[in-house]
């Protein structure tokens, strides 16, 4: 890892509808992976018997990976390396499927320069369609 840096923006390097993103196909292996960390093995997730009885019509993946996409791109692109969580509102719009493409995406709306603190608009589609709606605040490290 030498060259590389460990830290992403500085809260005083971001402004207001600077925005980044995120894109997994979902897969089978995903959804077991994301059952099997967090122990939540609703039949609707794993069970294709019992989930093609259900309004979906088949197996869906668990709501709140499509919200860890949203950590990705915080995590590892805006702000990056170095900011922490301080909150999440989360709408759950429509399900995601296997094989579904998901895209997070990230957008500044506020800055709190007291606090260091950055609002985000956050978002996950599946083509043109919002399965995913909130927004976030983050603390975000100042330079020096």
């Amino acid at each position: 890892m030498s060259g590389e840096t460990l830290n992403g923006y500085y809260f005083e390097e971001l402004s207001v509808g600077q925005s980044a993103i995120f894109s997994k196909t979902v897969t089978e292996a995903d959804i077991a992976a994301f059952a099997g960390v967090s122990g939540d093995f609703n039949p609707v997730h794993v069970n294709e018997e019992f989930a093609s009885q259900t309004m979906f019509k088949g197996r869906i993946a668990h709501g709140m990976l499509s919200a860890a996409f949203i950590s990705t791109v915080f995590g590892m692109k805006l702000p990056g390396p170095g900011c922490i969580y301080v909150s999440q509102l989360l709408k759950f719009k429509a399900p995601v499927k296997i094989g579904d493409t998901v895209t997070a995406r990230v957008e500044v709306t506020t800055l709190v320069p007291e606090k260091k603190f950055a609002t985000f608009k956050t978002t996950c589609t599946v083509g043109e369609k919002v399965v995913l709606d909130g927004e976030a605040t983050l603390m975000v490290p100042a330079k020096g």
